[in-house]
């Protein structure tokens, strides 16, 4: 997992949000402010924009500009958790990147968002779908399962979490001042949480059928 492969999963992650942009949008019309799509979508075709205009020279150089690009340009909360996720694991991740440290940079980033927004498993916000991601890969590293396999069972952990959302009533962040309104509607940050984790699923896989993956 080299530097271009980490421009390439937020590429994909600004590509997959940008085609359910209007699905983000309706979903947080029904809990929210409903511009969960476009704030994410203008924020991460910053993220390509600053990507590109300055290329960075290391996966957590990417990963950091990424984060500082969300805290800066997109509005409302999901801007300073995700961008904050993602700044501390460009901190922390190290290189060479093995599953094993991106396990662990991911872990970390998904604490300090959950510090941020002072959310836990089951406040129905993107948490619930980050955590689960975390657990998936942590357990693939102790059971000595290759990366491909370890970002697919991330991603469909991070979908279930989001799906699993629906019945929850809101505990955090705007959709609880619904309260029992907010139950039977997927929270949008879980939505998104798991398209970014997709995204690194069909980066993965497309690189394997290029031949460029190393597992």
């Amino acid at each position: 997992m080299d530097t271009r492969f980490f421009a390439a999963w937020l590429d994909e992650a600004a590509r997959l949000v940008r085609r359910d942009r209007e699905r983000l949008t309706r979903l947080d019309a029904a809990i929210g402010d409903a511009d969960h799509g476009t704030n994410l979508d203008r924020g991460f075709t910053e993220v390509a924009k600053a990507l590109a205009d300055r290329p960075p020279g290391s996966p957590g150089q990417v990963l950091t500009e990424a984060g500082t690009a969300l805290i800066r340009r997109v509005g409302g909360a999901s801007g300073p958790l995700y961008g904050s996720m993602f700044r501390q694991m460009g901190r922390t991740l190290e290189a060479p990147v093995t599953l094993a440290r991106f396990e662990a940079a991911f872990e970390e980033g998904v604490v300090a968002l959950e510090r941020l927004g002072k959310a836990a498993l089951g406040d129905k916000t993107m948490v619930d779908a980050l955590v689960p991601a975390s657990r998936s890969l942590a357990l693939a590293v102790r059971d000595g399962i290759g990366a491909l396999e370890a970002f697919r069972l991330a991603a469909d952990a991070a979908a279930e979490g989001a799906r699993e959302t629906i019945p929850l009533q809101a505990r955090k962040g705007r959709a609880s001042y619904l309260g029992e309104r907010s139950v039977g509607h997927e929270d949008p940050g879980a939505a998104s949480a798991a398209l970014i984790m997709r995204a690194l699923t069909d980066v993965a896989d497309r690189d394997q059928a290029e031949g460029r993956w190393s597992d």
